[in-house]
């Protein structure tokens, strides 16, 4: 019998997803798609039964949309949400805004691969001349957080995204799960990897063959020293998840036209 639960998702598909592109810390709102797929989550969560005390996100409006969505879809929206940057999606430095495909044609599918999957290899840094520079580091909602502008990142590994992350983790969520209360994290592809990471003890090499696909919720169960029971669990029709995952997968590779 698990002492804590905790569901944990990636938000819904954001508008560079659809386009194939590094979003990373660019904000980004849903997609038509990405709104669905986080109001059918809502959906599937309320026809479990679920019901949330607390609810942690990012500060990317991808992240935040999609926990309103799933709190609006299962009659809950007075439920708290708790927002950090240090669950933001992981930061792609030079990377942002590029096309994955056309990356694969240029550079290897292999090499995209290890940017975009591999533990402790950090892409190229990104620099004041980026067209997305000044987007990110002159918004409002970075001169919040726990740390000056100048100590944000500028490009991460999941171990970067996993040691930034593991400070708010053990002292924001963990207590508030040792509660008692049913948590939602409603997170990015790379942070909710890298806390999966973190909770089940996956390897700095398996890791890279772990894939989320966007809006699907994942139950983790958890005992008394917040060890897991058993894997996590995708929650919905398992081979929709399955084809959602390949999809996910195949966005790093070359288009089968450009081969």
């Amino acid at each position: 019998m698990a002492k804590y639960r905790l569901v944990l998702l990636r938000h819904g598909e954001g508008a560079w997803t659809k386009e194939n592109r590094f979003c990373s810390w660019v904000d980004q709102k849903l997609s038509s798609d990405g709104i669905k797929e986080a109001q059918n989550c809502g959906k599937h969560l309320k026809a479990l039964g679920f019901e949330f005390d607390l609810v942690f996100t990012s500060v990317l409006s991808r992240s935040i949309q999609t926990a309103w969505l799933i709190l609006e879809e299962m009659g809950q929206e007075w439920v708290p949400i708790q927002s950090s940057w240090r669950l933001n999606e992981r930061h792609y430095g030079a990377l942002i805004g590029l096309n994955r495909a056309e990356m694969a044609l240029n550079h290897g599918e292999e090499q995209v691969k290890i940017w975009r999957r591999s533990y402790d290899v950090t892409p190229p840094p990104i620099s004041e001349s980026h067209p997305y520079y000044d987007e990110i580091y002159n918004d409002r909602r970075y001169k919040c957080s726990d740390v000056s502008q100048d100590n944000l990142p500028k490009a991460e590994s999941l171990k970067d995204v996993l040691d930034r992350l593991l400070p708010y983790w053990n002292e924001k969520i963990v207590p508030e799960l040792k509660s008692g209360k049913m948590i939602l994290i409603s997170a990015h592809g790379n942070s909710s990897r890298a806390l999966l990471k973190h909770v089940e003890g996956i390897s700095d090499e398996d890791i890279i063959n772990v894939t989320l696909p966007t809006g699907v919720p994942i139950l983790l169960e958890l005992d008394e020293n917040l060890h897991p029971l058993g894997p996590h669990q995708f929650l919905g029709d398992q081979e929709a998840i399955q084809a959602a995952i390949k999809k996910v997968e195949d966005q790093g590779k070359v288009k089968s036209a450009e081969k």
